[in-house]
């Protein structure tokens, strides 16, 4: 068993451009999660989360694993207080958080690892990581969304087979399926990553988060309801706007137009 502190096994960096990158740092162990690490974790990304600085988060694992889910050996000590609080639960941290979260499965994402990719934005894999569910095989019960999330992501005939056989979705067939948005060498997962993360930096930051949160907030609505969620929220967003705002983006837009128009000369 892996006796470093938690602040090693959940590092992070931040760049100047506004990345910051969390590593789930326990590759001995696949990168499995003990309670000290889920705090830290769930610490870590309500951190980032309110850092103007930060304006995308990247999660990744280290070595072969993105991450093998929970330290089996402390089961007793990290179920049981599972779902309560959520000042400790990095999923529930991760469903909170307003920034755009960039997971970049650079291997094995099993149970809850595979849960923790479920709850980023976006998803990059490596060639030959793997997506696994084995609540069912282990006896263990789904807390942090597998069960709802994935059928609602690939269909739930493929979720059923996926969870009741405890079988693996390799990165390609997640492709295929609307599960991960890209599949890459190895060497290039960060690399993928950061170019998502530059394309989102270059916009509208405010535009960005609003956008995050009407997606996923009208995702757990039927359509009717969350249409009329957007209507609202764009409601809202306009009548916000100052005059000078307003006059700002009737600029903006008229610049792109005149780049687009002498581009074509």
């Amino acid at each position: 068993m892996d006796h470093s502190g938690p602040e090693n096994l959940i590092l992070v960096s931040r760049d100047p451009d506004g990345v910051a990158i969390i590593t789930i740092n326990r590759p001995k162990s696949l990168n499995s999660l003990t309670r000290s690490m889920m705090v830290r974790l769930a610490h870590e990304i309500k951190a980032l989360g309110i850092d103007d600085s930060v304006r995308v988060i990247i999660l990744t694992g280290s070595g072969r694993a993105f991450c093998s889910g929970v330290d089996l050996t402390a089961a007793e000590e990290v179920f049981k207080g599972d779902v309560k609080d959520v000042e400790t639960d990095p999923v529930a941290q991760m469903e909170r958080c307003k920034k755009p979260i960039i997971g970049a499965i650079n291997g094995f994402a099993v149970t809850a690892g595979f849960e923790i990719a479920l709850a980023c934005d976006i998803l990059v894999a490596a060639k030959g990581a793997k997506f696994m569910d084995t609540h069912c095989r282990f006896g263990i019960f789904p807390s942090w969304g597998l069960s709802q999330k994935l059928p609602r992501i690939i269909g739930a005939g493929r979720a059923r087979e996926a969870s009741l056989t405890a079988m693996p979705i390799s990165a390609e067939q997640g492709e295929k399926w609307g599960l991960v948005n890209y599949v890459v060498e190895g060497s290039e997962l960060l690399k993928k990553c950061r170019e998502i993360a530059e394309a989102i930096i270059k916009n509208n930051q405010d535009l960005v988060l609003r956008y995050k949160a009407v997606i996923n907030d009208g995702l757990k609505l039927d359509l009717n309801h969350a249409l009329s969620l957007e209507k609202e929220r764009a409601h809202d967003y306009y009548n916000g706007m100052t005059k000078e705002q307003f006059k700002k983006m009737q600029e903006f837009i008229a610049g792109r137009g005149a780049k687009k128009a002498s581009s074509k000369l």
